[in-house]
């Protein structure tokens, strides 16, 4: 059995429940798991032995999108792409994930994963969730391949041709509910347990204006059967909000859940921004998350903000979305954006957001094993480089590692005890290859007649 030793000036640790930082400690690992964190110097077949670094439990990320944020990268920053300022959701998310995996090869979709894949490593997530068109299968394959951590949630539609007409208005046609779980089950039998049960599916109805009362009911019955997280998106508009009020007697996204039985401690929720405070306390009382992204907001003008779920006693962990893939970015974006919004300074402290994305995040997934650094404890690790200019002098790394760190400080990332990133780099591929394939790939939707009358309303 293989073994590393990795130095850490800083250790992050919980001892009964309380976060802390050992100073100058080792992580030793012994195959897949973590045997030891000692202040003395272990024996071992690796010996990384880097002062200044800071040694966390592998990051967690529980909302992403690789494949249809590509498709809007650097198209619909400042308003472009939006109608009457409506969502991109169903202005260009939507139809052009739809039509771009309609035209792509299979290879060519597999192309788009490996960059996400590339990009969510080296921004130090180990484990990410990431729902998904179910046509585009290939994100497993990249994330198995790469050595990520992946809860793949493939999404479940009972109408899954939602598009903005020219004035913002959001229809709805379609109906595959059947077909989607269909599916759904075909993947769980291909890929749940893959790569030594590093992948894993989730429950995915997309939204709640996405799907209808029979297939939210279906899809938490079955996810219940298996033991599978649920995932979906919750008042993350107030077009959504609007649309659920008109269909269901008033009600409210979260109300919505709650009638239908699916406002437990197994659903994450991504956004709920839209959400009011009486729907925030449901989903405390019910044991709901909330899945924070508060930089895709951010840049239409709306505040998501962290702290004012956590202030209502939500479980809230934070994710990317697929903007950027930038895990530290998103922390430092959700300290930021909630101490604004809430008029308050010690609101989304350090140390309540980086357990928003180790133990607290690894909880809301039933994981005890990941999250954190102890012995047992599977060795998913993230090294951040905390000797740059802009990171010292140190006094604090975990209120460095949120306010000033950034993914270029990603040092190592292992996952499974197996180094992925080392000083920065990709270790199992050529970045450069990975990133033109993908690339290119994405280049071939934008050329298409739609995408462009997209990023041009």
């Amino acid at each position: 059995m293989s073994t590393t030793a990795i130095f850490g000036s800083y250790v992050l640790t919980h001892s009964d429940g309380v976060q802390g930082v050992l100073r100058d400690h080792w992580v030793l690992v012994e195959g897949k798991r973590i045997a030891a964190v000692t202040r003395d110097r272990p024996s071992a077949d690796e010996v990384l032995d880097r002062p200044g670094r800071f040694v966390l439990p592998g990051l967690l990320n529980l909302h992403n999108h690789i494949f249809s944020e590509a498709i809007a990268r650097t198209l619909t920053e400042d308003g472009n792409g939006r109608r009457n300022n409506k969502s991109i959701v169903y202005t260009v998310l939507l139809p052009l994930s739809k039509r771009g995996a309609e035209i792509l090869s299979a290879e060519e979709r597999l192309a788009i994963g490996r960059m996400g894949v590339l990009q969510l490593l080296k921004g130090g997530a180990t484990t990410v969730m990431e729902p998904f068109r179910n046509t585009i299968p290939e994100l497993f394959d990249a994330a198995l391949e790469m050595g990520l951590r992946f809860y793949g949630a493939p999404y479940l539609f009972s109408t899954s041709d939602a598009k903005a007409d020219a004035s913002g208005v959001v229809h709805y046609a379609g109906d595959d509910g059947e077909a989607d779980m269909a599916a759904w089950n075909a993947l769980h039998q291909r890929w749940h347990g893959q790569g030594d049960g590093r992948i894993r599916l989730a429950m995915s109805p997309h939204a709640t204006d996405t799907c209808g009362p029979d297939l939210l009911r279906a899809a938490a019955r079955r996810a219940r059967e298996l033991d599978v997280p649920v995932t979906t998106h919750m008042a993350q508009s107030a077009g959504e909000v609007a649309t659920i009020g008109q269909r269901y007697g008033g009600r409210t996204p979260a109300e919505y859940l709650d009638w239908l039985g699916l406002l437990g401690p197994d659903l994450l929720a991504a956004h709920c921004h839209a959400s009011t405070d009486a729907d925030l306390k449901l989903m405390a009382a019910r044991g709901a998350g909330v899945l924070n992204c508060p930089r895709v907001f951010a840049r239409a003008g709306v505040t998501a903000a962290f702290g004012r779920f956590a202030a209502h006693g939500v479980r809230t962990a934070v994710g990317t979305d697929g903007y950027n893939m930038d895990l530290l970015g998103e922390l430092n974006a959700a300290s930021l954006i909630s101490k604004v919004a809430l008029g308050n300074a010690e609101t989304a402290s350090a140390p309540e957001l980086i357990d928003a994305v180790t133990a607290a995040a690894a909880a809301m997934i039933k994981r005890d094993d990941l999250g954190v650094i102890a012995p047992g404890a599977t060795a998913d690790l993230t090294v951040v480089d905390m000797t740059h200019p802009h990171l010292q002098p140190l006094h604090d790394p975990r209120r460095g590692l949120i306010a000033l760190a950034n993914r270029a400080n990603i040092d190592q990332v292992m996952v499974d005890g197996r180094l992925l990133i080392c000083e920065g780099r990709y270790l199992h591929g050529d970045e450069a290859a990975i990133t033109a394939a993908g690339a290119a790939a994405i280049e071939k939707i934008w050329a298409l007649p739609e995408a462009q009358a997209a990023f041009a309303g």
